[in-house]
């Protein structure tokens, strides 16, 4: 009889190629945020998935900052290369079709010393199998890779093949958490990025990243649970955005918000938002590490 198998598993790639899509759907449920834009996922994550042969511990990194400078985007390098160095295998996500200096930037920083297995995703909106041939000749001169595996996160393709080529690289170990557990995540830290990700949904474009939630109060009554919360954004020009004519845009935010948290809970839950306007924050040291982002 095989022993059993338990690991944390890294997922890194450059912004937006569908980490926290992969995460969740391998999971089953949201643990992590998917939006559009750049630097929604801030926080490590940890998404777990727990089969009757093995435990996998997905640790959900930002994407690498290879374009800012700035104090939150130094620390959340700095987080990802810390995660690297804790984890037993190092999973690359690339975007099938476009290899682009920022995935090259990405490769150059990864570890050596651990298996690192190429995810392609979003291999059905490449039509042209003779040009996905090219693409995955493209990258493999680019770096070597221990195993190539192509998906779709958003579908759900083969997704049962990288699983079992990432359990081949696991250790044997006991489990780290329970059979049931998806994630090490609070409440209160989930309550926050829900938030934060409806933010980014329903802002659009309109919106930087320069966007934050802080939990100002989280109450738990029986089956209800009481959040107030504050929507930070660093220029006066963005609290209208969020806010939206007649606060039709932040009452959107706060009913999607609260309609996931009720899912995510199993709970009632009564949420209050409200915006403040919070001029650099983002390189607020201070302010970061009270928001957990240092």
């Amino acid at each position: 009889m095989s022993e059993f198998k338990c690991g944390l598993i890294a997922i890194v790639g450059r912004p937006n190629v569908g980490k926290s899509t992969l995460l969740n759907r391998i999971v089953g449920q949201k643990v992590s945020i998917t939006s559009r834009k750049a630097q929604t996922t801030r926080h490590r994550v940890m998404g777990i998935h727990t089969t009757d042969e093995a435990q996998f511990v997905f640790v959900d990194t930002p994407g690498f900052q290879t374009r800012y400078t700035g104090t939150m985007n130094r620390a959340m390098n700095k987080r990802v290369r810390e995660t690297l160095s804790d984890t037993d295998v190092v999973m690359l996500l690339v975007e099938a079709g476009r290899l682009k200096n920022e995935d090259r930037q990405v490769m150059e920083l990864l570890p050596k010393d651990r298996p690192l297995i190429l995810v392609v995703n979003k291999i059905d909106q490449v039509k042209d199998r003779a040009e996905l041939m090219a693409y995955l000749q493209e990258v493999t001169a680019a770096h070597a890779f221990t195993e190539i595996v192509p998906v779709s996160a958003k579908q759900g393709n083969n997704l049962d093949e990288l699983l079992k080529t990432l359990q081949t690289h696991l250790p044997e170990n006991a489990p780290l958490f329970d059979a049931d557990d998806v994630t090490d995540q609070t409440e209160r830290q989930l309550a926050a990025e829900l938030i934060r990700e409806k933010v980014f949904r329903l802002c659009g474009e309109e919106i930087p990243y320069g966007v934050a939630v802080a939990i100002d109060k989280f109450e738990e009554e029986g089956n209800l649970r009481r959040i107030f919360a504050t929507i930070l954004v660093d220029r006066d020009s963005h609290k209208p955005i969020i806010i939206g004519k007649g606060g039709e845009k932040l009452k959107a935010i706060s009913t999607q918000a609260r309609l996931d948290m009720e899912r995510a809970f199993d709970s009632k839950v009564y949420l209050e938002v409200w915006v403040k306007v919070k001029g650099g924050w983002a390189d607020d040291v201070r302010m970061l590490r009270s928001l957990g982002l240092d």
